[in-house]
């Protein structure tokens, strides 16, 4: 899957509120492991496959990004 595949399949999950359920779903829904939350620590590495989970500060889901 590819990440504009990744982004459309995340799609239904703007506008929740971001749980370790919800990290579950990302890996499910795109089959990739590393998911980094609002509040998770990542290194400065690239990696494409790497999910960065955007929330506002409510913790609410407003979007996605890779790499």
């Amino acid at each position: 899957m590819n990440n504009e595949e990744a982004k459309a399949a995340l799609a239904q999950l703007v506008g929740c509120e971001y749980t370790e359920a919800t990290k579950a779903e990302i890996t499910r829904l795109t089959g990739r492991a590393r998911v980094v939350g609002p509040n998770d620590v990542a290194t400065m590495e690239v990696d494409e496959a790497r999910i960065h989970v955007v929330a506002g500060g409510n913790g609410v889901i407003t979007g996605f990004r890779f790499g």
